[in-house]
């Protein structure tokens, strides 16, 4: 079912617009002249200022899309012959039309299940176990991507990440982190950008910006120098090296200015807190996994379900949970009124049920 744009969309919070801060920062970046390619004085900045959050030296490099962050990410860690160890329901093995494959010349994905969305250390050492290493026949192991927060809306504990890590360099594989939501898994952590990434194990971060509040941003940050060593010449190849990057850069350095990329994502996680709670009061819902950032999996009867799109209230049926489940996606500008107004529909039409 195709649910219309609203101001009550749940639908995802690619549905969202764009924080106002990085739309001012577009508009003065727009002004004058700038030398392209990321030569401009505002690209350097941002580079500069992503090493300081995360306290290291790293190399990044800014991209249009999440899609093209994670291909190309992985393009570096796995070569052709190469196999990628991901969860099934991970966005790189499920919604990115084989990008994965094709940027890295034809690797394998290894899908992996693993409660709640989330890859597990003693999963992935089972499967190395079986003996892929040099065997001729077999794609050889090269990666691990990981997705934080997961396609389940949990959020990876530093000690899992820590613990998939040790597997990683046990058997000599790059850790791959999509982090198209990692502002919300932050927010939920608590901790630092260096101790949820390099600190934990990570060698490259897919780090997005579009779900929460960029109008188009996303960032391959290398941790792993050796990874990094020709991104560059593949991002051209791919056409994601954009002639005026100041204008990704833009939506960086406001993205990152004055913490708003952790307030907008602390909003995003509070309004699916507050959604969860006023949803489980109801006592007639139940949830598929535990909610920690913004995403939130339940199941509710198909009266609730036509109440509320009556209403005009936009979402998702999320088939994989049942004939009864919906995803509801938070985001930095989600509205307590509408939280509150879908509730309380979602009441009436339970009772009446």
């Amino acid at each position: 079912m195709t649910s219309p744009i609203t101001s009550r969309n749940f639908c995802s919070d690619n549905a969202a617009g764009a924080s106002p801060e990085i739309i001012a920062a577009l508009g003065e970046a727009a002004q004058g002249a700038a030398m392209p390619y990321g030569a401009d004085p505002l690209s350097k900045r941002v580079q500069d200022r992503l090493a300081d959050l995360f306290e290291t030296e790293l190399t990044a490099h800014f991209v249009a899309t999440g899609t093209a962050a994670n291909a190309l990410a992985l393009a570096s860690a796995c070569p052709p012959h190469g196999a990628i160890f991901c969860h099934r329901e991970s966005h790189v093995n499920v919604d990115e039309c084989g990008g994965p494959e094709f940027f890295t010349g034809g690797a394998k994905l290894i899908d992996l299940d693993g409660a709640n969305g989330k890859l597990h250390a003693a999963d992935l050492e089972r499967e190395l176990a079986k003996g892929w290493s040099g065997v001729e026949h077999h794609v050889q192991p090269a990666a691990v991507s990981i997705t934080q927060a997961s396609e389940a809306g949990t959020v990876y504990g530093l000690d899992e990440i820590g613990q998939i890590s040790q597997v990683c360099r046990t058997h000599g594989l790059g850790l791959h982190m999509d982090g198209a939501r990692f502002a919300n898994a932050l927010a939920s952590l608590g901790c630092s950008a260096a101790d949820a990434t390099w600190r934990a194990g990570v060698d490259v971060l897919s780090f997005g910006a579009t779900k929460n509040g960029a109008m188009a941003a996303e960032a391959v940050l290398f941790f792993n120098p050796d990874m990094a060593s020709d991104f560059r010449f593949r991002r051209k190849r791919a056409g994601h090296l954009l002639s005026k990057m100041r204008f990704l850069s833009a939506q960086w350095d406001a993205y990152l200015s004055d913490g708003l990329w952790l307030r907008n994502a602390r909003h995003a996680n509070d309004m699916a807190r507050r959604l969860t709670e006023g949803l489980a009061a109801l006592g007639s819902v139940t949830f598929l996994y535990p909610v920690d950032a913004n995403e939130i999996f339940v199941t509710f009867p198909d009266s609730v379900r036509d109440a509320l799109f009556s209403e005009g209230f936009a979402f998702y049926p999320w088939v994989d949970g049942g004939p009864d489940c919906h995803r509801l996606v938070t985001a930095f500008d989600t509205d307590p009124r509408d939280i509150d107004a879908f509730i309380a529909v979602a009441r009436e039409a339970g009772a009446n049920g």
